[in-house]
């Protein structure tokens, strides 16, 4: 799925997941799904710098693309997130305080495994798999 990277990416993207995973009959998935998903759009939207305030009409053409794939195997879902940025995704230390920081912690926790890979072409993909469990 190619999303526009707009403040409507994460919600776009979980909508899309939860359809696709309702159709592959894995409903067990949908909620960690979305919730990994919406962390890799959401550090996919930051990388790429994306506009953060509603685009005005006549605006389009300065939106930076993300795209999301979900590939559903035997034991596990893979989810893909590509952006443009060449940067790894570094997963922090937040403090208590800190309102941002835990999402790369998210995905490790609730992900069977996670990485990322740098393209020739440019840019990167993130990605990470969750058990499907019967």
């Amino acid at each position: 799925m190619l999303i526009a990277a707009l403040p409507t990416a994460a919600g776009r993207a979980r909508a899309y997941t939860r359809s696709a995973l309702h159709d592959w009959r894995l409903d067990v998935l949908i909620d960690t799904a979305e919730l990994l998903v919406s962390e890799l759009v959401t550090n996919a939207m930051k990388a790429t710098g994306a506009v953060t305030c509603p685009v005005r009409a006549g605006r389009r053409d300065k939106e930076q693309p993300i795209y999301l794939c979900l590939s559903a195997f035997t034991e596990s879902l893979l989810i893909e997130v590509w952006d443009t940025s060449d940067d790894p995704p570094l997963r922090r230390t937040a403090s208590d305080d800190d309102e941002n920081g835990r999402g790369l912690l998210l995905v490790q926790t609730l992900s069977k495994n996670w990485g990322y890979e740098s393209l020739h072409s440019g840019g990167k993909i993130v990605w990470c798999e969750c058990p499907i469990l019967e």
